[in-house]
């Protein structure tokens, strides 16, 4: 508790003086929560571009922040303000309405059946959504502190998905690129902008990691070219750059849909079937949005099937071996187990053991990187 307290006091100080600037910039005291009062300000006071205006007022979603981010300095701020301010509401003063007073620990239910990808989901509290993109979101992670004589040991699958889909889509230049441990990031981006491994800077890598990924989940020039904040034509041609090069996976990509229109499903590697009604609608969107879930099911559904069987094995592996420590908690792609001091070296090789060869027959081999805390940031 006292972890949570101190950072609730550092992020309303930080509150404050965020309210203090928007108020500068602003020429005047509002409330800064309010959309109909911040929308008056921003677009009557400032004269920033507005979009449509509604009954009800100004919409000042993040999506419109996001575009009016060049056009005044207020909007970062603001941005900035909405975002320490949710993890102050949601996870600061959350988390402590759900701390068991006899233990100090939370509890989270963990549940099967409710992700359709197929993964494990965290509620009451959702330890899965901790925000980690900013410094702020990662340190609340600092709460989460192992038992005396107990340390944290994270084991997190290294870019299972891209796995996944080189393994699907039988791309032999993915494949081999995982192979060679080449960075598949900067490998992308010689492909995708045309230019030699040295000559690829950190932001291509930066743009080919977005390809990369959003490549899985059936992204549009569209999404990408929002995403980068480029232009739809420029976000088209990286796509397109990157299916020349990665012919497999675009033939994966087209015959994938095709299977899943003809069959109403789509599976995983292990056969596990997800259904997509949204296959066989009229609606152009509704259909596009089954295409979407029909390309990146197998690749998601299979990553979820993978570190399902992986925790399984960690847990019946520390059982054997009669240990003190306790697998605790799956987060995405990764596993955390409570180890005793004594214990580490052996959770280490468990966890890398079971982790790595949890499926046979891939041609890709996993890989799982290993950290250890005193806390869920210091492990992480």
């Amino acid at each position: 508790m006292s972890v949570l307290d101190e950072l609730g006091e550092k992020f309303n100080k930080k509150l404050k003086l965020l309210e203090e600037v928007i108020y500068e910039f602003a020429g005047e005291r509002f409330n800064i929560n309010s959309p109909k009062q911040l929308g008056v300000i921003l677009f009557e006071k400032l004269n920033l571009p507005a979009a449509k205006k509604t009954k009800t007022g100004y919409s000042t979603d993040i999506e419109v922040l996001e575009k009016l981010k060049t056009e005044h300095p207020v909007i970062n701020k603001i941005i900035e303000y909405r975002q320490l301010a949710k993890l102050n509401s949601t996870y600061i003063d959350g988390l402590k309405a759900v701390v068991n007073t006899n233990n100090n620990r939370v509890h989270s239910i963990l549940n099967q059946t409710i992700a359709a990808t197929g993964r494990i989901s965290s509620t009451e509290p959702n330890l899965q959504n901790i925000p980690v993109r900013t410094d702020e979101g990662r340190e609340i992670r600092k709460a989460f502190i192992a038992e005396n004589d107990y340390v944290l040991v994270d084991a997190d699958y290294s870019q299972i998905e891209l796995r996944v889909l080189a393994e699907l889509s039988n791309e032999e230049r993915l494949i081999d690129a995982f192979k060679n441990h080449e960075d598949i990031h900067t490998k992308t981006a010689s492909e995708v902008f045309k230019v030699k491994l040295e000559e690829v800077t950190p932001i291509m890598r930066s743009r080919a990691k977005a390809v990369n990924f959003g490549i899985i989940y059936g992204i549009s020039d569209f999404g990408l070219g929002r995403d980068l904040d480029i232009s739809r034509k420029e976000a088209k041609e990286y796509i397109e750059n990157y299916l020349g090069f990665y012919k497999n996976i675009d033939s994966y990509m087209k015959n994938i849909v095709i299977q899943g229109k003809k069959d109403s499903y789509v599976e995983t590697y292990f056969g596990r079937r997800r259904y997509i009604p949204e296959l066989e609608s009229r609606n152009f969107n509704i259909r596009s949005f089954g295409e979407r879930i029909a390309l990146n099911t197998p690749v998601q559904g299979t990553a979820a099937d993978i570190i399902k069987i992986a925790m399984i094995r960690v847990y019946n592996s520390l059982k054997e071996s009669n240990m003190k420590s306790r697998l605790l908690l799956q987060v995405h792609d990764e596993l955390i187990v409570e180890a005793h001091k004594d214990e580490v070296d052996k959770v280490k090789e468990i966890l890398k053991n079971e982790m790595e060869n949890a499926v046979h027959g891939f041609r890709v081999h996993l890989d799982a990187d290993i950290n250890v805390g005193d806390n869920w940031y210091e492990s992480k």
